[in-house]
This record gives structure tokens, C-alpha cells and sequence, in this order.
């Protein structure tokens, strides 16, 4: 009799939970960090590519954050991605490099920095669920196929549940503690 890969699952709910933590990475606590530009993509060349791959970003101090783009011609780009990235930053070029000057949030903002934060949570959930129902699709089609018994998906079925039970967990406490972060002032 053949085993489902619950490993696979594993791997694809930790891939919705390491996803998060990086779109987390990208919302603004009050302090300028590198991360906060990184998942912005910028058209370069005719097609979307991330910041990163465009220039260098650093953090000169906790309240500027600076883009060293390596073509000239890409400038102009990388200062429209980061005006209509919906992070309230307004860009400024100083010949190559773009200072990105990172505004004190006020309490409205930080309100609604939770919100996106709640959506992406809500979507790292629907990732989860989804690998859930394809596992137990999976479960059904072996059981069909006489590859397991009625007893056995069921046992599969409920360990699939734990591992979807224990990413959502996880993914409500990622949340807490990232609007905890963000509401402190």
C-alpha cells in the first residue's frame, strides 16, 4: 500500500507561513528597514522585477532608507514602484541613489497597517486550506483507486488536519505579534 506524501504538504504550508513572514517583513513599524522595499517590484526592462534586483537598498539611518539603482535609466521606475507601493513613502532622487525618507506612522495609519496585516494573514490561511483540501482530494482518489482502505484515509485525513490546524495556529500568532509590533509606539 502506498502512503500519501504528507511531506509535500508540510513543505507547501510552510511555504504559505514563510511567504507571509516575508510579505510581514514588508509593513512599516515606524522604523526604516530594508525589508520594507524589498517585495516591491519595479518595471524594468519590460517586465516586473523586484527591487532588489534593480539596485541596492540599505538603511543609512532609522528614518531613511536608500535605493542605489544600478542603471540610470531604471531611476525614474524604481521612484514610481516605491510612490504607488501603498506604504505612504515619497521618494526623492539624488542622481542614482533614491532616498526613501520613512515618516513617523500616526495612530490612523497604524490601524491600518493591522488591516493589511489581516489580509495577509487571511490569505497565507486560504494558501493552508487549499493544500489541506488538495491532500484530502488526494486521500479520496487513493482510496477510489484501492491504494488504501476507508480506515487509513480517515487516519490520513485527520493527520492532514493537524498539520492544517497547527499552520493556522502559527500563522494567528505571526499576526498578533506583527500588530502587537505595530501598534507600539
Amino acid at each position: 500500500m502506498a502512503d500519501p506524501d504528507i511531506d509535500d504538504l508540510k513543505r507547501r504550508m510552510n511555504g504559505a507561513i514563510e511567504v507571509l513572514r516575508d510579505e510581514f517583513g514588508g509593513l512599516r513599524t515606524g522604523r526604516a528597514s530594508p525589508a520594507l522595499l524589498e517585495p516591491i517590484t519595479v518595471d524594468a526592462y519590460g517586465s516586473p522585477m523586484p527591487m532588489n534586483q534593480v539596485g541596492t537598498i540599505s538603511a543609512p539611518d532609522g528614518r531613511m532608507l536608500a535605493v542605489q539603482v544600478w542603471d540610470n535609466s531604471l531611476i525614474s521606475s524604481v521612484e514610481k514602484a516605491i510612490r504607488d507601493s501603498n506604504l505612504g513613502l515619497n521618494p526623492q532622487t539624488e542622481g542614482n541613489v533614491v532616498r526613501v525618507p520613512v515618516p513617523q506612522l500616526s495612530e490612523d495609519r497604524r490601524i491600518e497597517m493591522t488591516k493589511i496585516a489581516g489580509k495577509y494573514a487571511e490569505q497565507a490561511r486560504i494558501a493552508v486550506r487549499n493544500v489541506r483540501r488538495d491532500g484530502i482530494d488526494m486521500l479520496k482518489k487513493m482510496e477510489k483507486d484501492g491504494e488504501i482502505s476507508q480506515d487509513e484515509q480517515r487516519a490520513w485525513t485527520d493527520e492532514i488536519q493537524k498539520l492544517t490546524d497547527s499552520s493556522i495556529k502559527t500563522i494567528d500568532e505571526s499576526v498578533a505579534s506583527k500588530e502587537t509590533e505595530i501598534l507600539q509606539v
